[in-house]
């Protein structure tokens, strides 16, 4: 009499599971198949999908606390995956732990996503611990949760003993300047970190004031971004004090922080100094004429600025000449963007004149400004002299008909110019 063998997962052969891996997508394969039984792990690990498999995304998946725990569990033993997204998730402090421990354990990852996850400072501290331990994990964005200034000072405290983070995102995290004195005083320590995004905080000119101190010990972070908090005039003058000594930070986002022109005067009189900025956005400011003026004048000599935002300042048509002066004589500026101000006609005519000279800029932003087919027609004759510019946003101005064909005409012609916006 034959004996009827029942199939089990120990016996099913292995092309046969292959097939059924074939019809799953990445995150069913990493999130359902893991830890079923040796030998099913035994077939995941030589599928090749499985084993090119290097990143995941997740976002707004709606895997909450659970789904975290589970997915945790996956990655502890995981050897491929060196990227994932999980934010927008609404994993909270419990799934966060979860994320925590298998940085203790996983060793591949090395670039982890978890904003906009409800997390407050328990997370965060246990993101701290992990960090004191982990040695493979470079990028970790937390921005867009709820730390704090107890979770900043679990992240700074961590930042003393980590030597692989690089790059840690925090906007939007509800931190002050008792937030800022920690990461400054870690700062003071690592030796590591490149890239700190404080943006959208809650920090004042004590904040600046401990990043300035900082920054006079730390030789490595080459990009900050303190844009959107309230750091005033008083702010960016401690910014600028550093900033004449500083050879390290390259990037530097200042903006919506209500500098006005005194704040632009103070970061003027730094640029006359510096010689390691490359990149500085002072947009939504409230600098007016007299603010360009002074930045102007710097920016004359300065040979190391290549980008530079001001846009959605107070910007009219005399602070328009002023930069105009600058194309004239500055050979480092490739970008920069005056969008959102408010230069009438006499002001384009001035960075218009200017561009036939001008052999550095390649990028130009007039977006919403107060410009009329006259000042296309000026723009559409620099065209025909300047080699260097590449793209060029006259958007949402005043153009009408008649200056949209000169621009059109202009970009026929261009030899260098490839993207004209002026709808």
């Amino acid at each position: 009499m034959a004996t009827n063998v029942i199939p089990t997962l120990l016996t099913l052969p292995v092309e046969l599971v292959y097939r059924i891996l074939d019809h799953l997508n990445d995150f069913n394969i990493l999130y359902s198949t893991q830890n079923i039984c040796k030998r099913i792990n035994a077939i995941l690990n030589s599928y090749h999908r499985y084993q090119t498999l290097t990143t995941l995304d997740l976002r707004h998946n709606h895997i909450g606390a659970h789904g975290a725990h589970h997915l945790a569990n996956s990655l502890q033993k995981n050897q491929t995956l060196t990227t994932l997204d999980v934010s927008r998730n609404q994993i909270g402090d419990r799934g966060a732990q979860h994320f925590a421990n298998v940085l203790q354990q996983n060793h591949t990852l090395t670039t982890l996503n978890l904003s906009r996850n409800r997390i407050d400072n328990q997370g965060a501290k246990d993101f701290a611990n992990a960090l004191q331990e982990n040695q493979t994990l470079t990028t970790l964005d937390l921005s867009d949760n709820r730390i704090g200034d107890q979770g900043a000072q679990h992240l700074a405290n961590a930042l003393q003993q980590n030597q692989t983070l690089i790059t840690l995102n925090l906007s939007r995290n509800q931190i002050s300047d008792q937030g800022a004195q920690h990461f400054a005083d870690a700062l003071q320590q690592n030796q590591t970190l490149t890239t700190l995004n404080l943006s959208y905080n809650r920090m004042g000119f004590e904040g600046a004031e401990y990043f300035a101190d900082a920054l006079q010990q730390n030789q490595t972070l080459t990009t900050l971004n303190v844009s959107y908090n309230r750091m005033g005039f008083e702010g960016a003058q401690h910014f600028a004090d550093i900033l004449q000594q500083n050879q390290t930070l390259t990037t530097l986002d200042f903006s919506l922080n209500q500098i006005g022109d005194q704040g632009a005067q103070y970061l003027a009189n730094a640029l006359q100094e510096n010689q390691t900025l490359t990149t500085l956005n002072l947009s939504h400011n409230q600098i007016g004429d007299q603010g360009i003026q002074y930045l102007a004048n710097v920016l004359q000599q300065n040979q190391t600025l290549t980008t530079l935002s001001l846009s959605y300042n107070r910007l009219g048509d005399q602070g328009a000449q002023h930069l105009a002066n600058v194309f004239q004589r500055n050979q480092s500026l490739i970008t920069l963007d005056l969008s959102l101000n408010q230069i009438g006609e006499q002001g384009v005519q001035y960075l218009a004149n200017a561009l036939q000279q001008n052999q550095t800029l390649t990028r130009l932003e007039l977006s919403r400004n107060q410009m009329s087919g006259q000042g296309a027609q000026h723009f559409a004759n620099a065209l025909q002299h300047n080699k260097t510019l590449t793209t060029l946003n006259l958007s949402y101005n005043r153009i009408d008909h008649e200056g949209e064909q000169h621009l059109a005409n202009a970009l026929q012609q261009s030899e260098t110019l490839t993207t004209l916006k002026f709808l």
